[in-house]
């Protein structure tokens, strides 16, 4: 059990935590690509972004036109992001160390997507027919699919509508175990349970079955977090009413796949819901339930150096 209120608790997982050296290059802190965002929601996607800035020496952001529009006006905040051509996001995937996927994109039953004539399936043979996908909820499925099944030794967090559209069964055969941040909805929807009602005993044992069972590390967000490789179960207690607010889920996803560029993944998940929470639990003390996206992302740097300065 980790607890914002112990700075004790989390002083294992600060050991081996990857920090910027004074004769490091650019490119030596990490390089994070952004796949998120969407017609109907734009905010997500760049809220993640803006909070990976802080973080790694580089941030790739690909989304829809309007999204990337709004991100190259972001530039005087966001120094180190650059916008990514969809057709161009291969050679990303390789490049950077760590990939989000899902932050703003849009869900969809599969059952409702377009119809094609008899006995025709729908042209997924290559990266170019993804490309030609009209439907945003349809292009969330079989990107996330094909990027899996292609890249299975990169390094992946899966969140929002990338989980809410995959299958659990494309993470078994990953090389590298992704990283999938649900809220308790989220949960039902990919693995089929139910852990609402759930003691924090029971909830610690399913976390952990299924993230054996499909070969991931899942960070489940809740009132506490809780987190599982499969064989190691983490549980972080802290934060208040305020991180309910739509936008800190992204954060979250941001500060992951952060410290997974150059971490380990349980490492990165512990040290995301900790400064998650124990922001929201500063910013409390000064604003109570009152603050917004903008106080965390302003206040995550402040505590990060808090506790990784004094290592």
């Amino acid at each position: 059990m980790i607890k914002t209120s112990d700075t004790n608790s989390i002083k294992l997982f600060l050991e081996n935590i990857h920090l910027p050296q004074p004769n490091s290059h650019k490119g030596q802190n990490g390089r994070v690509l952004i796949i998120g965002g969407s017609t109907l929601f734009h905010s997500a996607s760049i809220w993640a972004a803006e909070i990976t800035s802080h973080f790694v020496d580089m941030v790739h952001y690909c989304s829809t036109w309007e999204n990337e529009e709004i991100f190259v006006s972001l530039k005087r905040k966001i120094r180190n992001g650059i916008v990514v051509s969809r057709k161009d996001l291969l050679s990303y995937i390789e490049e950077d160390d760590a990939i989000l996927i899902g932050p703003g994109m849009v869900r969809g039953k599969i059952s409702n997507f377009p119809a094609l004539p008899a006995g025709r399936q729908f042209p997924i043979s290559n990266f170019k027919d993804i490309l030609r996908i009209k439907d945003e909820a349809m292009y969330t499925y079989y990107l996330t699919k094909y990027l899996l099944e292609e890249y299975p030794h990169k390094k992946f967090v899966l969140d929002a509508g990338a989980l809410q559209m995959m299958k659990p069964e494309w993470l078994v055969k990953l090389k590298t175990k992704a990283i999938v941040t649900p809220h308790q909805g989220e949960f039902k929807r990919l693995f089929g349970l139910s852990v609402d009602r759930c003691s924090v005993d029971e909830k610690e044992k399913i976390v952990k079955e299924q993230a054996k069972k499909y070969n991931c590390v899942i960070l489940l967000k809740a009132v506490r977090d809780y987190i599982s490789d499969g064989e190691k179960t983490v549980v972080v207690d802290g934060g208040n009413a305020g991180l309910t607010k739509g936008g800190t889920g992204d954060i979250l996803a941001g500060l992951t796949v952060s410290f997974f560029a150059k971490n380990p993944a349980l490492d990165s998940c512990a040290m995301a819901s900790y400064i998650l929470k124990r922001s929201a639990d500063e910013i409390f003390l000064k604003k109570g339930y009152w603050y917004n996206i903008k106080d965390i992302i302003d206040h995550v740097p402040i505590v990060t150096k808090q506790i990784l300065i004094k290592k």
